[in-house]
């Protein structure tokens, strides 16, 4: 779900009705401006081609005309500077969200996708995903932003506004998830050919169950279960797979590409372009660039019984 419509933290809320004051006084002002142009139009002297211009009224004085235009200029200022008043304090009410022990999560933008970096948290060791946050409702987070090439946007409606991402310029958002579910993320700021499919997904869970789901993301990928996922791993690691991509317990190491290691336990792949299934996956080795033009991940093209056995595998990554 992706609607600024339908909040689910406080802060989308203060937006929400920061957005609401401002359509009905929108509403109110263009309607004001509709019955104005309506009266004129019924008071208006009818005519034809043969009635001679009237010029007479070009040059008489009307004061009641005038009180009206000063009025309504009058309102349309108090209406202005009451929606920035408004604006104002709600960019206040923004920056106040207590932070105390907030998760803290490092965020990176590549052309066209997300890193995502828990840092280590007291005993608990640190790990990377791509693509996807998971986060305790009710606790504030903290996301340090960067951007890797090209300024991007981290956008999440549900439950903030949009923050830049600026080359050589570190930011941070802070926001808290007071409803469980699933909420689609965005860029929001052009950054090229595949703009548009550069999203993500924060996961809001109960606090049990992110702490179940972070204690198995600590953890190293499992060993193969069958001979078919052991020659799918070692398929992996001959190719240059490897080299762009860790997965951890493995020799893999590569850190140009996102870190795969349970990367069968999220829901799309690509950047949010595809569902993670078995023939998405497939296609996305194969030939990623039929699925997503621009990528830099370069075609995999393997002998279909050595693809299948690295798909049999890569399923295990959860």
């Amino acid at each position: 779900m992706q609607s600024a419509l339908s909040p689910a933290g406080i802060q989308a809320s203060r937006i929400l009705d920061l957005w609401h004051l401002t359509l009905a006084v929108c509403c109110v002002v263009f309607a004001a401006i509709l019955l104005a142009c309506l009266i004129a139009m019924m008071r208006a002297p009818r005519a034809n081609r043969a009635t001679p211009v009237d010029l007479i009224v070009v040059g008489q004085r009307k004061p009641r005309m005038r009180f009206w235009v000063a009025a309504a200029t009058g309102v349309s200022t108090f209406l202005l500077f009451g929606l920035v008043l408004a604006d104002v304090l709600t960019d206040r009410a923004l920056s106040r969200l207590p932070v105390d022990n907030a998760l803290r999560i490092e965020m990176t933008g590549y052309q066209w996708w997300w890193q995502v970096r828990y840092p280590t948290d007291g005993d608990a060791a640190g790990f990377t995903l791509a693509n996807e946050l998971h986060v305790p409702v009710g606790r504030p987070v903290v996301v340090s932003l960067k951007a890797a090439d090209v300024i991007h946007t981290f956008w999440v409606p549900n439950l903030h506004g949009k923050k830049d991402m600026i080359p050589g310029r570190d930011a941070t958002i802070e926001f808290r998830a007071d409803k469980a579910g699933v909420y689609r993320g965005q860029c929001a700021e052009f950054c090229g050919y595949e703009h548009a499919l550069m999203a993500f997904q924060v996961v809001a869970d109960a606090p049990a169950q992110y702490e179940e789901w972070a204690a198995r993301q600590r953890q190293p990928a499992i060993a193969p279960p069958d001979e078919i996922a052991i020659r799918g791993r070692d398929v992996f690691m001959g190719q240059d797979c490897a080299r762009c991509h860790t997965v951890r317990g493995t020799g893999a190491q590569g850190t140009i590409g996102p870190d795969l290691t349970h990367v069968a336990s999220r829901q799309f792949i690509a950047a949010g372009t595809l569902a993670n299934n078995r023939g998405n996956l497939a296609g996305w080795i194969v030939d990623p660039r039929t699925l997503k033009p621009g990528t830099v991940m370069p075609p995999t093209r393997l002998p279909p019984s050595d693809l299948q056995a690295l798909l049999t595998w890569m399923e295990t990554l959860k």
